[in-house]
């Protein structure tokens, strides 16, 4: 226990760390864009880090895709997730809670944060404590978000617990 309240501390230093780094890109009330991130600022979080386009249809419908996911990201789900759509990398339930956590941070246009366990993908002592950041190309209507996950639990039956790829 005492491993997996230290992992979740040291998540929750990273996730202040990448909020921090978010935040100071912030104009005002204006978000920050693509263009404002600079990888050197968050270079020890890089495995897990994700950009996810936010596209919308002619009847204002949202989806996402994957943009970009970090190296540390493949172990997670076994396979490249870059470049896939929800449908393509999570199950149904699993694609029903990340739309509504997406909605939720483009709509509101602040960071959404939680934690998710990866059971969905026959991994229940596997979750990962998430930070989605909102990105907007005119500083208002969210187009990215940039994502943070810092993988908590024990990777193999017997293995250690703790936190990797952070």
């Amino acid at each position: 226990m005492n491993a997996q309240l230290s992992a979740s501390a040291t998540a929750a230093r990273a996730h202040q760390e990448m909020f921090a780094y978010w935040a100071s890109l912030r104009r005002g009330a204006s978000l920050p864009s693509r263009l404002d991130l600079h990888p050197a600022g968050i270079k020890r979080m890089l495995p897990t880090v994700s950009l996810i386009d936010v596209k919308r249809d002619a009847d204002g419908a949202v989806d996402y895709r994957l943009r970009l996911a970090g190296t540390g990201l493949y172990s997670v789900y076994g396979r490249e997730i870059t470049g896939r759509t929800l449908e393509d990398v999570y199950n149904t339930a699993a694609v029903e809670y990340w739309r509504e956590q997406l909605n939720k941070v483009v709509n509101e246009r602040r960071p959404g944060v939680g934690v998710h366990s990866l059971a969905w993908k026959g991994s229940p002592h596997i979750s990962i404590l998430w930070l989605r950041l909102p990105l907007a190309t005119n500083g208002k209507d969210v187009d990215m978000i940039l994502g943070y996950d810092a993988v908590v639990g024990s990777q193999e039956a017997g293995g250690h617990s703790g936190i990797r790829a952070a």
